[in-house]
């Protein structure tokens, strides 16, 4: 399926911070969301890599993949927590207790990003969610992580812990 473009305008990050460009798979019974990321020369991080052939080939850079970690986290929850950011509902990282880079993604064939929920808490204006991540490329493992995120309902009246008021 094409990415819905609803979920486009209702990110927080334009186009160039989304770096999804297709939603492959929506599970709700398994609570997971499989995205299209697309891998090329100009993505941000990898365009300003002095590249070497053997001692530093262009790839797709770790930290561009955490981020990435919280789009598909995004993916994840507008498909299947039902959050809207035009709603208020906002999400942060909370906690990464593992990130393992298992190969170097080379500019080129997309990635595919699988990000499942393995626990959801919810109340009335907090989600505490827990993700297993998968990157992977042309069928090889790229990157594994497991991560909480922290997704509230942000009103006029409940400004998001440690905004100054």
């Amino acid at each position: 399926m094409a990415i819905d473009p609803a979920l486009v305008a209702d990110c927080p990050y334009g186009p160039g911070g989304l770096l999804i460009d297709d939603v492959l798979r929506i599970d709700e019974k398994e609570s997971l969301v499989v995205a299209r990321m697309p891998t090329h020369d100009e993505l941000p991080l990898t365009r300003e890599q002095r590249a070497h052939p053997l001692f530093h080939p262009r790839h797709v850079s770790g930290g561009l993949m955490v981020h990435m970690t919280g789009m598909v986290a995004y993916v994840h929850a507008y498909h299947l927590l039902g959050l809207r950011h035009a709603d208020g509902w906002v999400g942060w990282g909370a906690r990464i207790r593992s990130a393992r880079f298992k190969a170097l993604a080379k500019p080129g064939e997309p990635m595919e990003l699988a990000c499942k929920a393995t626990t959801v808490r919810r109340s009335t204006s907090t989600i505490l969610a827990t993700y297993d991540f998968t990157f992977t490329q042309a069928g090889t493992l790229i990157y594994e992580g497991d991560q909480t995120a922290l997704w509230q309902r942000i009103t006029e009246a409940t400004p998001p812990e440690g905004t100054p008021l």
